[in-house]
């Protein structure tokens, strides 16, 4: 799993003029997210973004009856960009402007189940990566005489590093899925036992009443003279 991200209570920051109910991740490039979102209620939160950066929010809903949720992403203008109804699942990547967006997780829709979300979010294009290459160019002078180029070191390094953090997305959404497969999988278990019982229950009565009706054919109804 990523980094663990922290979520803040929308009151305590009020300057930045977010919607009541949200919290803000701290910066990071790649974070991942689990809680639970009770019945009849809806859970906010934002994310600040830079100009002609991207964000994807990848989101599964892993417990819950009917496994569906409603799913809404806003601009920093109040604009939905996207707005998933009932779904268990979702991928969705948005080329951001400067501000703050915001993502809904709602289950208004449900009285009565809650629902377990996990979603992760991954930023590019945040800044971190040029500032790397900034800093590398300074020890680039002089290296001519080398059969690499720091350059080609630098190429390498990120193609690894892109390589790697691929690996990490991909190994925890599958995660995700064996989590939401295994939760589906006790609760078929839990209905195999309770409907198992019942039968076993049915089975018992029905073979008593079999015996008493098969000895009640045999009795002596006959009454003695006297």
């Amino acid at each position: 799993m990523g980094p663990r991200v922290l979520l803040v209570p929308l009151g305590c920051l009020a300057l930045l003029l977010p919607p009541p109910g949200a919290a803000e991740f701290s910066p990071s490039l790649d974070s991942d997210f689990t809680f639970t979102l009770p019945a009849g209620r809806k859970e906010c939160f934002y994310q600040p973004m830079r100009k002609e950066a991207s964000l994807e929010l990848e989101y599964q809903v892993l417990d819950g009856a009917g496994l569906d949720v409603d799913f809404h992403l806003l601009s920093p203008k109040g604009e939905t960009l996207v707005f998933d109804e009932r779904k268990s699942d979702g991928v969705h990547t948005v080329e951001t402007e400067d501000g703050d967006y915001m993502f809904c997780f709602d289950n208004t829709f449900s009285t009565i189940s809650e629902k377990v979300i996990f979603f992760e979010l991954i930023l590019d294009n945040m800044g971190e990566d040029g500032q790397d290459e900034e800093d590398w160019k300074k020890y680039v002078t002089g290296t001519d005489l080398l059969d690499m180029k720091l350059e080609d070191i630098l190429e390498s390094i990120n193609s690894v590093k892109a390589r790697l953090s691929k690996s990490v997305q991909i190994q925890t959404l599958l995660r995700a899925f064996e989590a939401r497969d295994r939760n589906i999988q006790e609760s078929n278990f839990d209905r195999v036992n309770f409907w198992s019982m019942v039968n076993l229950g049915v089975m018992v009565v029905v073979s008593a009443v079999q015996v008493y009706m098969l000895k009640s054919l045999f009795e002596d109804k006959r009454k003695s003279r006297t």
